[in-house]
Parts: C-alpha cells; structure tokens; sequence
C-alpha cells in the first residue's frame, strides 16, 4: 500500500515537472505572467520552470528579422509615378516593451514601414530614387526608428530594393540619355577638328617657310598612293611648283663682250 502511495506520489511530481519544464532556445528570451501581471526577471536561454495554471511563459526571438515591406506605389515630387519596395531589419532590445506596449510587434513594424516608404516617395524626387538611395535610406530608417524605440526595438538598417517606373519614362529617359551621348560625340569630334585645324596652320607656316618641305610632303604623298596598287596614278602638278623650279634652275649667262 504504501509503495503504491510512493510509487503515485512519485508519478505525480514527474508529471508536474514536466508540465511546469519550459526551454528556451540560445536566441530567445522568456517573459513569465504571473496571474496576468508580468515578472521583472527575464528568463535567459536553457531550462527553466514555471508554476502551471499559474503563470504563462512568452518567449521573444532576439534575433534579427528581415521584414519584407509591399512595394508601394506613389508620386514623386516631380510628378512621376513610380513603385518602391524596401526591406527593413530590425531586432527587439527590450522584450518587455515589445510585448507589452504594442499587440504585434511584427504588424506594426510592416504598417509603419508602409507609411513611411510612401512619404519618402512624395518628398524625393525621381533622380534622388535612382541615384542617391543611401540618404534617402537614412531618412526612411529614422521615421521607422522613432516609433519604434517605444517598441523596445532597434532598427539595424532600411534598403530600398528596387523603383519600378512606366513604360513611358523609361522611352523618354532612354532617348534622353540617346540624346546626351550623341551632344558628347559631337563635342569630341568639333574638338579633334579644332585640334586638327591648329596643327595644320601651323603645318602650312613651316611649309610657308621651307618650300622644299612641300615637296617632301608631295613625294610622300605619291609613296603613299602608289602603295595602293593602282594601275593609273594621276599626279596633281601645281603651278606654283613649276614656277618654283623656273625661279631656282634658271641660269644666268655669262657676260660677253658685245659686238655690233
């Protein structure tokens, strides 16, 4: 009888320890209520045991958590219509904080995220979205950081993943940057003519200068044409050579004595 007493006893602390045995994983932290009211002690990671029927354990992840925010759509301030998602990681500080003061903290991360997103889209502009994200990622991470931190919650940063624009502004950004790559072509080429022009004045000045380097130039002119493998070479003969030759072979004759 007695051993049947023991033996029951004994089955019956078993079974209350296993139903007031709670673990808590390396990443979480435990909060107990004790008839509704919440303990100050912040059960760490490992085993721990609570009261059954008595107190209720909530356990909060500390790690960090990627949340998704919905792409948004929105107007900038120079009128375009664009669609903006982002992400947001976060991670609780306070686990007290972020059951406590708000229902889901989770929910209302992703609702304050969503507002916020669509006020940055109607204070920036266009150019700002596509090229200068890292301020703008400032800005969204502290309006999402303000309430957050009554939260019990830490915001480890915001990126904007990507901004999705119409069919038609994609077409006039394409054609405008057409457009600024051709006015650059034009600008090199009007600036090698120009480069050009000066070497060739100063050119015809030292041609000016040395007649026989015009010469020299002609010949290598011909060596150049004649590599082409031409079965008829024309060769432009200027006047002003002729008369260039007629001015240096002319021979002066000797002076005589005159007989009539």
């Amino acid at each position: 009888m007695i051993v049947e007493i023991l033996g029951g006893l004994v089955a019956l602390g078993g079974l209350g320890i296993a139903m007031s045995a709670r673990v808590i994983k390396q990443f979480e932290q435990g909060l107990v209520f004790r008839f509704g009211k919440l303990q100050q002690a912040v059960r760490g990671p490992g085993l721990t045991m609570i009261v059954p029927g008595v107190d209720t354990l909530r356990k909060v992840n500390m790690q960090i958590v990627t949340l998704p925010v919905p792409a948004q759509d929105g107007i900038t301030r120079d009128n375009v219509t664009v669609r903006v998602d982002a992400v947001v990681y976060f991670k609780v500080h306070d686990p007290a904080k972020a059951v406590i003061n708000v229902e889901d903290y989770r929910f209302a991360m992703l609702q304050v995220a969503q507002t916020s997103l669509r006020s940055i889209i109607g204070k920036s502009e266009l150019d700002d979205l596509l090229s200068n994200r890292e301020h703008l990622n400032q800005g969204l991470e502290l309006m999402i950081d303000t309430p957050a931190l009554a939260w019990g919650i830490d915001i480890d940063r915001v990126e904007i993943k990507d901004v999705a624009l119409p069919e038609s502004m994609k077409r006039s950004m394409s054609r405008q940057a057409e457009a600024e790559r051709e006015r650059r072509a034009r600008i090199i080429t009007a600036d090698g003519e120009l480069q050009a022009s000066k070497k060739l004045s100063e050119a015809a000045g030292t041609m000016e200068q040395t007649p026989a380097a015009l010469q020299l130039r002609l010949l290598q002119t011909i060596v150049e044409v004649a590599a082409e493998k031409n079965s008829t070479l024309v060769l432009p003969f200027p006047v002003e050579l002729l008369r260039f030759l007629e001015k240096n072979t002319s021979v002066e004759l000797p002076k005589g004595d005159s007989s009539e």
